[in-house]
C-alpha cells in the first residue's frame, strides 16, 4: 500500500500515515511558471495499491487538478489500483439544477475522477448522499457524527442536550447525531433570500433550558449558524455550539464566528486549518486522521467500512 499527498492537507495525510504506522510516497506537485500542475513520483508504484489524499478546498480548481493529474501519474505507472480519498468533495452543492441553465458541478466532477483513472473514491460527510450515485466506480461516504457523539458526551451532561438542524434538508444529518447521543431533535426553519444570506423564522421545537448543539455538513460564510444561535438564545436555550464537518470559513466568517453568540464551533480537519481559525478563541478543531487512517487500513485489506460506523 502506498499513500500519496497533494498540497490541499498536507497535515492530515502525515497524521493519516502516521495511524497507518507507514510514510507518505516520495512525490513532487509543483507549479511551473504559467502555474501550470506539475506531477511526479519518486518511488516504484507498479502494482501498489495507492491512496492519494486530497480534499479539493480553495483554491478547489487548483487542488481538483492536483488530484486529477496525481491520478493520470499513477495510472500511466501501473498502480494496481488507485483510490482518490477526498476528505471535502469540493462542488458538492451544485448536485442538483436550481434555476434554468445551470450545471450539475458535483456530477461533472465525478466524471473527471473517474476518467482521470480512479479506480474507488472515499470521502466524508457528502453534502448529499445522491451524489454517491454521481460516480460510476465504488464510493465509501465516512461519517463525522461518531466522533461528535463520543466529543459531546464528554463535555455536556446527558439530559440536557438538544441536537438541533439549522435547516430542514439537514434533519436526517441532525437525527443521526440526536440517536447516537440519545437526545431530542429540535429544526430552525429559515427561509434563504439570496445566496450567502438567511434569515431565521421560526424554531420547531422546545429549547428552553438545552445546552443545544447546531450540527451540519459545511460552514461556509457562517451567516447561518450565528443567526440560529441568536434564535434559539432568544427562545431560552441554555447555550448553543455548532458541530460542522467540513470549515469553509471564507471571507470573514472567522471574525463572524468569533463575535458572534456562539459558545463554541467545533470542526473537523478534512479541510486545513487556516491560522485564524487556529487563532480563534471559540473554534476547536477536531482530528479526523484516524476515521480517516482506518477506513483506508480497511480498504486496503478488502474488509468491511461500513462497520466503523455499528
Amino acid at each position: 500500500m502506498k499513500l500519496v499527498s497533494g498540497n490541499a492537507n498536507r497535515g492530515l495525510a502525515e497524521a493519516v500515515a502516521t495511524h497507518l504506522k507507514t510514510q507518505l510516497a516520495r512525490c513532487t506537485v509543483r507549479r511551473f511558471a504559467d502555474m501550470e500542475v506539475f506531477v511526479e513520483i519518486h518511488e516504484n508504484v507498479r502494482g501498489e495499491d495507492v491512496f492519494i489524499l486530497q480534499p479539493t478546498s480553495f483554491p478547489a480548481n487548483d487542488h481538483l487538478m492536483e488530484l486529477l493529474i496525481i491520478i493520470d501519474a499513477l495510472r500511466r505507472s501501473s498502480a494496481k489500483r488507485i483510490t482518490a480519498v477526498m476528505p471535502y468533495f469540493g462542488y458538492a452543492r451544485q448536485d442538483r439544477r436550481t434555476s434554468g441553465r445551470t450545471a450539475i458541478s458535483a456530477k461533472l466532477v465525478a466524471n473527471m475522477i473517474t476518467h482521470a483513472g480512479a479506480d474507488r473514491v472515499l470521502t466524508l460527510d457528502l453534502h448529499a448522499g445522491q451524489i454517491q450515485g454521481f460516480f460510476d466506480i465504488p464510493t465509501d461516504n465516512l461519517f463525522a457524527a461518531p466522533l461528535f457523539a463520543r466529543d459531546v458526551r464528554e463535555r455536556l451532561q446527558p439530559g440536557s442536550v438538544m441536537v438541533v438542524s439549522p435547516d430542514v434538508g439537514g434533519v436526517v444529518r441532525a437525527r443521526a447525531l440526536a440517536k447516537r447521543i440519545d437526545a431530542q431533535l429540535a429544526i430552525v426553519d429559515k427561509r434563504r433570500e439570496r445566496a450567502g444570506e438567511s434569515e431565521v423564522m421560526n424554531i420547531i421545537g422546545d429549547v428552553e433550558g438545552k445546552d443545544c448543539i447546531l450540527v451540519d455538513d459545511i460552514i461556509d460564510s457562517g451567516g447561518t449558524l450565528c443567526n440560529a444561535a441568536e434564535a434559539l438564545l432568544e427562545k431560552g436555550a441554555n447555550s448553543v455550539s455548532a458541530y460542522v464537518t467540513h470549515a469553509v470559513l471564507s471571507g470573514g466568517a472567522v471574525t463572524r464566528i468569533t463575535g458572534s453568540k456562539l459558545r463554541e464551533l467545533v470542526v473537523t480537519d478534512s479541510i486545513a486549518p487556516t491560522d485564524p481559525m487556529k487563532a480563534a478563541r471559540n473554534i476547536r478543531v477536531l482530528s479526523v486522521a484516524s476515521l480517516v487512517g482506518e477506513a483506508i487500513a480497511r480498504t486496503a485489506t478488502e474488509e468491511s467500512v461500513s462497520s466503523l460506523f455499528d
